[in-house]
C-alpha cells in the first residue's frame, strides 16, 4: 500500500488521503439505479426476472422458494457448516437478547405521567448479498434480531442462484419467505412490492454501491413509504498499530476486508515506519496464496498506510475517517479506545481479528460505511422496532402545567394550541364552581 506521512501532509492532502475508493459514487450511478427502480415499480415481477437474466445470467420461473426447495437446500448443506452456523446463532442470540427494550414510565410532575414504549416493525425486508461471496453470516445478523424483536413478516431476498447455506441459515433463524432476487431491483421490489414480493416497512442489509444507492433512492421516494437501516456499502477497515504489533496479523486483517470487493478500502495508521514496510511485505506474501487475490489487489490500489507521530494522533485520524471496522493492535488498546469517537465496530488486541465480528462473536456486522459511523450507529435490536411516547395527565396535572403551555403557545402565536388547554381549564373551573354552589 502507498505510505504517507500524515504530519507532513497539507490539509487538502489529508482530505485526499482519507477519501474512499474512486469506484464509489461515480456520476452515472444514480441514473442507472433510478432506471432500475422505476422499471421494477412499473413492470414488477417481469422486471425482476428480466434483470436476473441480464445481471445474474439466471432464468427464474418462480421468484419465491417453495417449502420443498428450502427443505432440499437445507439437506444439501455440509454438517460442519451447520455446526458453525448453530454456534454463531447462539452467540448472536445471547448478545441481542440482552438488548431487549425496557419500557420507561416516569411522573415528570404531580399528575403527569410520561412513557417510552417500543413495538416491533411489522414487515421487514432483509437483503443478503450473494454473487462471488454469498454472505451466510449476514443472514444471522439480520434474521435473528428481526425474530427476537418480534417482526411479524420477515422477508429475505438474495441474488440467484441462492447458496444452500444461505437458505439453511435463514431457515434456522425462522425465515419462511425467501425470494431469488438481488441488486438494486431487489431493493425496489421490497419498497414498492410486486405480484410476488410483498412491500415492507423497512429494508435492512449491506450491499454493493448499486444496492446502497437503491436504498437511498427508495427511502426518499414519495411513491412509497419505506425506511432503511443505514448507509451500508462496500466494506472498509482502519487498523491502528504500534511497533509491537504483528505485521502478519495486520496484513491478514487488511486482506480480510480487501477481498470483499474491488471497491473495498483498507487503511493502516501507525507510528512505526518499520512496521509499515513489514506489513507491505506481508501483504505481498499473503496475496500470492489468496484465491480472491485479484479482487484484493484492486482494493489495495485505493488503500493507504498513514504514518503518525503517536497512537493519540492515530485515534484522531480514525475519528476523521469514521471507519466501518476499527482494529486496534497496540500495547494498550483500551487506552486508545478512550479516544475513539466514531466507528461501526471496534476490535481490540492482537487476538481479535475483524473476522470474529463478521461471523460469530455475537456483535452485529451490519455497520455504517463512507464515514457515517461518525453519526450513525451499528445495527442493533432497536433498529427492528419503533419507539413512541405516551403521556397521561390528570385534571390536577393539567392545572399544574396549563399556564406554562398557554404562555409558550401564545409566544409562538399558535392560539389553537393555547385554546386546547384553555377550554379544559374553563371546564374544570366551571365544575368546581358548580360543586361549590351545591355544597
Amino acid at each position: 500500500m502507498q505510505i504517507l506521512n500524515w504530519p507532513s501532509l497539507t490539509e487538502d492532502a489529508r482530505k485526499a488521503a482519507l477519501c474512499r475508493s474512486p469506484l464509489i459514487g461515480d456520476a452515472t450511478l444514480e441514473q442507472d439505479v433510478l432506471a432500475i427502480v422505476n422499471e421494477v415499480q412499473i413492470s414488477k415481477d417481469a422486471a425482476l426476472k428480466d434483470y436476473s437474466r441480464k445481471f445474474d445470467g439466471v432464468t427464474i420461473e418462480e421468484l419465491k422458494l417453495s417449502a420443498a426447495e428450502i427443505d432440499q437446500a437445507c439437506k444439501r448443506v455440509d454438517e460442519e457448516i451447520k455446526l458453525a452456523v448453530n454456534q454463531a446463532i447462539n452467540n448472536i442470540d445471547v448478545f441481542h437478547q440482552a438488548q431487549k427494550f425496557e419500557p420507561v414510565s416516569v411522573e415528570t410532575q404531580k399528575g403527569i405521567r410520561c412513557e417510552l414504549r417500543s413495538e416491533p416493525i411489522e414487515k421487514v425486508g432483509l437483503y443478503i448479498p450473494g454473487g462471488s461471496a454469498p454472505l451466510i453470516s449476514t443472514v444471522l445478523m439480520l434474521a435473528l434480531p428481526a425474530k427476537i424483536a418480534g417482526c411479524e413478516q420477515r422477508i429475505l431476498v438474495s441474488p440467484p442462484p441462492i447458496n444452500d447455506a444461505i437458505v439453511y441459515a435463514a431457515n434456522a433463524c425462522g425465515i419462511t419467505e425467501i425470494f431469488q432476487v438481488g441488486g438494486a431491483q431487489a431493493i425496489a421490489a421490497l419498497a414498492f412490492g410486486t405480484e410476488s414480493v410483498p412491500a415492507v416497512d423497512k429494508i435492512f442489509g449491506p450491499g454493493n454501491r448499486y444496492v446502497t444507492e437503491a436504498k437511498r433512492i427508495v427511502s426518499q421516494d414519495s411513491r412509497c413509504v419505506v425506511s432503511i437501516d443505514m448507509p451500508a456499502g462496500p466494506s472498509e477497515v482502519l487498523l491502528i498499530a504500534d511497533s509491537d504489533a504483528n505485521a502478519e496479523f495486520i496484513a491478514a486483517d487488511l486482506l480480510s476486508q480487501a477481498e470483499h470487493g474491488p471497491d473495498s478500502q483498507v487503511m493502516l495508521v501507525t507510528d512505526s515506519a518499520e512496521l509499515a514496510d513489514e506489513v507491505n511485505l506481508a501483504l505481498a506474501r499473503q496475496l500470492e496464496a489468496l484465491p480472491r487475490g485479484d479482487i484484493a489487489r484492486v482494493a489495495l490500489e485505493s488503500s493507504r498506510t498513514l504514518l503518525v507521530e503517536n497512537v493519540e494522533q492515530a485515534a484522531m485520524v480514525s475519528n476523521l475517517y469514521g471507519p466501518e471496522h476499527l482494529i486496534i493492535q497496540t500495547r494498550e488498546p483500551r487506552a486508545v479506545l478512550k479516544n475513539i469517537r466514531g466507528a461501526g465496530s471496534v476490535f481490540l488486541g492482537a487476538y481479535t481479528p475483524e473476522s470474529v465480528g463478521d461471523y460469530a462473536s455475537g456483535t452485529n456486522h451490519v455497520l455504517p460505511t463512507y464515514g457515517y459511523s461518525r453519526a450513525v450507529s451499528s445495527l442493533s435490536l432497536a433498529d427492528f422496532s419503533r419507539r413512541f411516547t405516551v403521556q397521561e395527565l390528570s385534571a390536577e396535572g393539567l392545572i399544574g402545567l396549563s399556564q406554562t403551555v398557554m404562555t409558550l403557545a401564545a409566544a409562538e402565536q399558535l392560539d389553537a394550541h393555547k385554546n386546547a388547554v384553555a377550554v379544559r381549564i374553563a371546564s374544570l373551573n366551571a365544575a368546581a364552581t358548580s360543586d361549590a354552589r351545591g355544597v
